[in-house]
């Protein structure tokens, strides 16, 4: 018998499958787990092109290369600082010199909601009316478990009232409060992860002096640099979500988790048995809560990390009212109390039996607090892991 891991991975783009795996598995265990891990690599149905082997993370907390990431996007927006040296320097013979400009919270609010909904459309109007992996965009709305028939229904929490899928109604930039952009589902979590950016960039804006030293885990990056690398994540991460609940690619992703999971159960039957623990990263970890209260598998233990299963408007977006999943035995949960994307650090209150769920605050020492890898080696996560899988019933 021997014991199987199922990784969910977070948003983003990824490096190639085995790559990312690898990565985890080092992470996690200290070595590789010699065919015993399985990833639900769903990154390629949002993000075609996977990163260059060489090329860095951003969503793992690098913060040359989210800067970079969030330098070309406010490129092309109309960024509140269009006309001041740093504006300049985006793109021009001083690239990177400067942080790019920073635009007003409410406008990058209503931006980002914006660019959402318009991708959305864009895999909704695509000419073989099909997202990647053959579903339909609306399969989800007109059948099978995904939580995007609430969507269609009005079964989540403000989307009567917005009249369409969150962000869509955000048009542009200007003419939109600072509350909700758009009204849509999700817009009230973007806001608040927007919004503690710019709290967390200020908190720890290196403050050079005598008796004045930034935090310890904070790198040497101006406020501008800082709210650059935070808001990149929150971009990131709430696109990706959107696309999930709102966009038609819920299905594929819960596909590609089902699959891994099946991989992982061929596996044991094959060895005779063995513990199962499957782990989620932040939007990762919300495909993988569906697909297993879907479908009742045992599990040892369902590990999320950096996981935004709590907030309440991604409760609202569900397909079936929080609880644990009935097949799994133990539940942890573990986030940093600086990550943006867990706004809400306890799962235990609202996912019954509260019995089955432990939530853990850790340290996370990368760059914006939500890199996988780092959450991956805390012994507070590593520890319930290795105990697991060292039991062979």
């Amino acid at each position: 018998m021997r014991p199987r891991i199922v990784y969910v991975h977070g948003c983003g783009p990824k490096p190639r499958a085995d790559l990312l795996r690898a990565e985890w598995d080092r992470a996690l265990l200290g070595r590789d787990a010699n065919g015993t891990s399985h990833l639900a690599y769903w990154a390629p149905l949002l993000h075609p092109e996977p990163l260059p082997d060489r090329e860095p993370d951003p969503m793992e907390g690098r913060p040359g290369a989210a800067a970079r990431a969030e330098a070309g996007a406010a490129g092309g927006a109309e960024a509140g600082a269009a006309g001041t040296r740093d504006a300049g320097a985006v793109g021009g013979e001083n690239a990177g010199s400067f942080p790019p400009p920073l635009e007003d919270p409410a406008r990058f609010v209503a931006r980002v909601a914006a660019e959402a909904a318009e991708a959305a459309r864009g895999r909704a109007g695509r000419t073989d009316g099909t997202t990647p992996g053959g579903t339909t965009p609306d399969s989800a709305a007109s059948g099978g478990t995904a939580p995007d028939r609430a969507a269609s229904s009005g079964t989540a929490p403000d989307r009567a009232a917005s009249g369409g899928t969150g962000g869509e109604a955000a048009g542009t930039a200007e003419g939109r409060a600072p509350g909700r952009a758009g009204g849509g589902a999700l817009d009230g979590w973007l806001r608040d992860m927007a919004y503690l950016a710019e709290a967390l960039a200020l908190a720890e804006e290196p403050r050079p002096g005598p008796g004045a030293e930034p935090l310890p885990s904070a790198p040497s990056l101006a406020r501008p640099g800082r709210t650059a690398l935070f808001r990149n994540l929150v971009r990131r991460v709430y696109q990706d979500v959107h696309a999930y609940f709102l966009g038609g690619a819920g299905p594929a992703v819960r596909q590609a988790v089902a699959d891994a999971l099946d991989a992982a159960e061929a596996g044991r039957a094959a060895d005779g048995g063995g513990p199962l623990v499957v782990v989620g990263h932040g939007p990762g970890s919300v495909a993988a809560y569906e697909v297993l209260a879907e479908r009742g598998q045992p599990v040892d233990l369902f590990v999320t990390i950096g996981s935004p299963l709590g907030s309440a408007e991604v409760q609202g977006c569900l397909a079936a009212p929080p609880a644990v999943p009935s097949g799994t035995a133990l539940w942890l949960n573990a986030s940093d109390a600086r990550d943006l994307v867990a706004l809400d650090h306890t799962l235990r209150p609202d996912f019954a039996p509260p019995g089955r769920v432990t939530d853990v605050l850790v340290r996370n020492a990368s760059a914006h607090h939500h890199g996988a890898a780092d959450y991956l080696r805390d012994p507070l996560v590593r520890g319930p892991v290795h105990r697991v899988l060292g039991r062979i019933a």
